[in-house]
């Protein structure tokens, strides 16, 4: 199954979205606490999905998912966050985003865009 970084300043999301990929034989290569720490963390790791959230401290989901791609044009991100905002996420699929999950998250969705991104 896919290896996958998993990108959320809360840890009870990344708990949530870590239990859901787990129990359906994925595995968590790396948690990362905000944007920078992911661009950090990602040549290290060569995840083959990440999902990023957008609203975080340091450095949003948005910037962080660009420097990714400017890194990694293959890279695979999908984006998670609990607010609708269409701009935000326009802009998020216009940098490279596979797709956009929002929060809370659905075990059914999350694996429903693996399927679809993979």
């Amino acid at each position: 199954m896919a290896k996958i970084m998993i990108v959320d300043d809360a840890a009870f999301m990344r708990m949530v979205i870590k239990d859901i990929l787990k129990k359906n034989g994925h595995e968590v290569v790396a948690e990362c606490v905000d944007g920078l720490d992911a661009v950090q963390k990602y040549p290290q790791f060569k995840p083959d999905l990440v999902f990023m959230d957008i609203v975080m401290p340091n450095m949003e989901g948005t910037d962080a998912l660009k420097k990714i791609m400017q890194m990694d044009p293959s890279a695979r991100v999908v984006m998670c966050s609990s607010i609708g905002q269409q701009s935000v996420v326009t802009d998020a699929l216009k940098s490279g985003a596979l797709d956009f999950i929002v929060k809370p998250f659905d075990a059914a969705k999350v694996l429903e865009v693996i399927g679809k991104v993979m």
